[in-house]
């Protein structure tokens, strides 16, 4: 099985060669692409195309198979993931003008003690650590948002956030997730979830961060809390 890279190992000439990958549609299906064919849209020799593909290879970010027509060319889930990585960190410089915030103010609720389940999965874990730069405590908080801030809750879904791949699992497959930077009671870092499959209505916040909240805040059912969420703008300029 591949182990998903950081696309912060993944050198500058090997993203240009995923994508060109990419173009040619290996994302969706194994394509069939030589490396001279490779090497004329980036402009460089057949060796280094070559080489890049073998790089590529040996990081998990593409599958290669030879067939009596030639070699075929796919790209993993961990190159899908290292793309998109590389994509949301592209906005996140180029559009951080752009960038909005969104505070929310509500209550503590007890839910049905799923968060351990689904935030202690290696498949979520390890992104949200990447993507997110924290690892998340096993568990999540859950916020009974005020009325008023249902709508707040629309707009923030409205903006870009931060997506979490879905996978599978000997057990199952897990849906994809959006996150959304969030900076809790003016103190902790963490993230606001938004599954593409929950349980919890429009009202219920799930909140992730490094650490234990209930304990750092001495929180119970009833509290307040607030937390402010952070999004890029879908509107261009």
């Amino acid at each position: 099985m591949n182990k998903q890279i950081s696309a912060k190992r993944v050198k500058p000439y090997l993203w240009f060669s995923l994508y060109a990958l990419l173009e040619n549609g290996a994302a969706s299906k194994p394509v069939r692409i030589s490396t001279v064919e490779l090497s004329k849209i980036l402009g460089g020799s057949q060796q280094s195309a070559s080489r890049h593909l073998q790089l590529l290879e040996e990081m998990g970010l593409i599958n290669r198979s030879i067939t009596p027509e030639g070699g075929l060319v796919r790209i993993t889930d961990c190159g899908i993931a290292a793309l998109t990585e590389i994509l949301n960190g592209l906005k996140r410089n180029l559009e951080e003008d752009r960038t909005e915030s969104i505070e929310f103010q509500g209550v503590v609720t007890s839910g049905l003690f799923e968060g351990a389940y689904y935030i202690s999965k290696e498949g979520y874990r390890r992104q949200i650590i990447e993507k997110l730069g924290f690892d998340p405590y096993p568990g999540t908080l859950n916020l009974k948002l005020r009325r008023e801030d249902l709508k707040k809750r629309k707009d923030l879904e409205s903006l870009l956030g931060v997506t979490i791949q879905g996978f599978k699992d000997e057990e199952r497959s897990f849906g994809s997730v959006r996150c959304y930077p969030s900076l809790i009671n003016d103190q902790v870092e963490g993230g606001i979830i938004i599954a593409d499959r929950t349980i919890y209505d429009e009202s219920v916040l799930e909140i992730i961060s490094p650490i234990y909240l209930r304990k750092h805040f001495s929180l119970k059912d009833g509290d307040k809390l607030k937390v402010l969420a952070f999004g890029y703008n879908r509107k261009e300029k």
